[in-house]
């Protein structure tokens, strides 16, 4: 995060999400401040709280996607959820706490999985070793192995040796290093990770119990081991990633999964609109207003107590995201409107966006038909006046009938490649050119009859 200013934050977007300017540079200015924040004095750090952000805008804008991206681009904790998911306390639904323990839980696979990474090839030396005594049993001694002993597994595969058991075994090493032995079979013992599935129902939900019952469940059994007979590159593989899990140390991982969730953890919330109510009232309104106060010391900044520890919230990003159709930002209760101070209002995309979303960004919808066609032999090419059309008709229909912005782009490159798609692989077809003459004769009966385009667009 040091090496990427705002600048280049929102240099990066732009080679996914089109438009939406001032969107980036919020969410870049924000992103960036949380790094300044961590340099400054340690005295006043903790007093310098994040600036959550609401975007406001119709679907298919790009909310969605610049929180993903960037996620990604700064490799922060980071946890997508619907609002509408969560429910007041005493109702039937998720509590609000439960998108922080998610976002643990998330973090905390991630770290494991970069620490297995990190030590790989110490595991692989290992399960080389293990796979070795299991071609290789060591004779002369009757004595029972002892519990920490490597599983033994069939050695048949391979006649017993009667030379020099330490050369034989660099003899074999050399040949499982250089493949000679993957053909052969042997038996291995792996564990079942079969566990019976326990659900509880209650009002509170498994989340305020504060256990983890599988983990519970899985200390009081005996863990329980099966024999497979696997090629040698599969029980290699195998060894290897059981190897690498003894060798994290979980302690490490859970401390820096908390204390990166703590200080860089993203969490969006979208649809945050549909939990707001715009008559005071009984019945739904009053369950919307209570997710709100639920929601309000979530994001103010509290403990939350997950299966990994407590965990603060105080410096957590919050980036909501709605339509606000039939409603306003200010009709949130005023406690929760004075967590989000950047109120970033997204533009409407039109045929000049649509143009350039189809054909600008690294991952463009068409870059993405022309690979899978590509796949079947097929070179598919659109000229200028076909990708406009596609726009255009996409401005249109999004008029006419319901506003998703670019998704229309989607369904319509669905209906209008359809045949190609259905007909493929086709010993005729090689070579395929898309014009606006095909554009129209593929989409203008739909777009011409309003009912039929609500129904398949």
């Amino acid at each position: 995060m040091h090496d990427l200013k705002p600048i280049e934050i929102v240099d990066q977007l732009d080679r996914y999400i089109i438009g939406q300017d001032k969107a980036k540079r919020s969410v870049a200015i924000a992103l960036r401040n949380r790094w300044r924040r961590r340099q400054v004095a340690e005295a006043l750090r903790d007093e310098i709280a994040p600036k959550n952000i609401i975007m406001i805008g119709p679907t298919g804008v790009g909310k969605t996607e610049i929180a993903r991206r960037l996620s990604l681009l700064t490799d922060s904790p980071f946890f997508k959820v619907e609002a509408s998911k969560f429910t007041e306390v005493g109702y039937v639904g998720r509590d609000v706490e439960s998108m922080v323990r998610d976002l643990v839980e998330l973090t905390v696979n991630a770290e494991r999985q970069r620490e297995q990474v990190a030590v790989r090839d110490k595991a692989r030396t290992i399960a080389e070793e293990r796979l070795l005594d299991l071609l290789l049993p060591k004779t002369g001694s009757s004595a029972s192995p002892g519990p920490d002993a490597p599983p033994q597994g069939d050695a048949t595969a391979l006649p017993a040796p009667v030379e020099d058991q330490a050369s034989t075994r660099e003899k074999l090493r050399r040949m499982l290093q250089n493949g000679k032995l993957d053909s052969r079979y042997v038996d291995l013992e792996v564990s079942d990770r079969n566990m019976p599935m326990v659900e509880i129902f209650s009002n509170a939900g498994m989340e305020e119990m504060g256990i983890n019952f599988k983990d519970m469940l899985g200390g009081l059994m005996p863990k329980s081991r099966k024999r497979r007979k696997v090629k040698i590159p599969e029980a290699l593989e195998m060894l290897t990633q059981e190897e690498a899990q003894n060798l994290v140390d979980m302690d490490k991982v859970v401390r820096e999964a908390v204390a990166k969730v703590e200080q860089a953890g993203i969490i969006f919330l979208d649809e945050i609109d549909k939990i707001v109510g715009k008559h005071q009232g009984q019945g739904p309104e009053v369950s919307r207003e209570g997710v709100q106060r639920d929601l309000l010391p979530i994001v103010e900044g509290s403990t939350v107590n997950t299966k990994y520890g407590p965990v603060r919230t105080d410096h957590v990003l919050f980036i909501a995201s709605g339509a606000f159709h039939a409603i306003k930002p200010s009709d949130l209760i005023p406690e929760l409107q004075g967590r989000f101070p950047i109120r970033v209002e997204l533009d409407d995309l039109g045929a000049a966006e649509f143009v350039r979303i189809l054909t600008e960004p690294r991952n463009a919808l068409l870059l993405q038909y022309q690979a899978l066609l590509e796949t079947e032999g097929v070179a598919l090419r659109f000229t200028d006046d076909a990708v406009q059309r596609i726009a255009v008709i996409a401005q249109e229909v999004n008029e006419r009938t319901e506003n998703i912005g670019a998704r229309r782009l989607h369904t319509l490159m669905e209906y209008l490649l359809e045949d190609l798609l259905f007909q493929a692989p086709d010993p005729a077809l090689r070579s395929v050119e898309i014009d606006a003459q095909y554009v129209d004769r593929k989409l203008e009966k739909i777009k011409g009859d309003e009912d039929l385009s609500r129904y398949i667009l």
